[in-house]
């Protein structure tokens, strides 16, 4: 196959700085965990976007994290029919296979994912209604969000719709059979969280008072 090439020169000389350090000084670590398998005790579901740093906001050491990124941090509904669902894979094997014990979505501001979604919604991105649009067809799952944020003043709904695919993640999580089992169960526990990727802050959703709150 010739459609692959060699990777640029600033990632090799990257590779060979961590190979050199980082590897290296913790080469018992990593032989570890090549033989004992993983055994992380969160999964997180964040954005794509490159500005959203999971292990650096949390301070996460290798194997700790099982990571599953997508774009706008979204989780569809359980849907067992028969077609590929990347995320739904992620997240049932997390659950059954390795026992996470938390669930952590992590939305984040200025999602383009969110923008994109509120201008389709709004009628202003023709082409993500396009049904060969593999963005559009993926916002569809936070179209309910849309639907409860449409009728803030403008300059507030993209803030809201941001924290929607936050919770409209965390419901459709609770669709899932073996999700809802081990949350019942007390296993597993939900988590969503908002980074400001301006500020550095972090809230997260509080269920009591079903807001998000600064993580103090």
């Amino acid at each position: 196959m010739k459609l692959a090439t060699l990777l640029p020169h600033y990632l090799v000389q990257r590779y060979h700085g961590w190979h050199a350090t980082a590897f290296t000084e913790n080469r018992a670590w990593y032989r570890r965990l090549a033989e004992d398998g993983q055994r992380p005790r969160a999964m997180v579901i964040a954005c794509c976007d490159s500005r959203v740093h999971v292990t650096s906001i949390f301070g996460a050491d290798t194997g700790e994290f099982f990571i599953h990124r997508n774009i706008a941090n979204l989780v569809p509904a359980y849907a067992p029919d028969g077609e590929q669902h990347g995320t739904s894979a992620a997240v049932e094997y997390a659950v059954n296979s390795l026992k996470v014990a938390h669930l952590v979505i992590v939305g984040h501001t200025g999602c383009g994912g969110v923008q994109g979604c509120h201008a389709m919604c709004s009628g202003h991105a023709p082409e993500l209604e396009e049904k060969t649009s593999f963005v559009g067809r993926w916002m569809d799952i936070l179209r309910p969000g849309y639907d409860r944020v449409s009728d803030l003043p403008a300059d507030q709904q993209i803030r809201a719709l941001e924290q929607q695919a936050v919770l409209i993640s965390l419901e459709n999580l609770m669709t899932f059979p073996f999700v809802r089992a081990a949350v019942e169960s007390g296993d597993l526990s939900l988590h969503g969280v908002l980074h400001d990727i301006a500020q550095g802050t972090l809230e997260q959703y509080d269920s009591k008072i079903e807001a998000f709150v600064p993580v103090a």
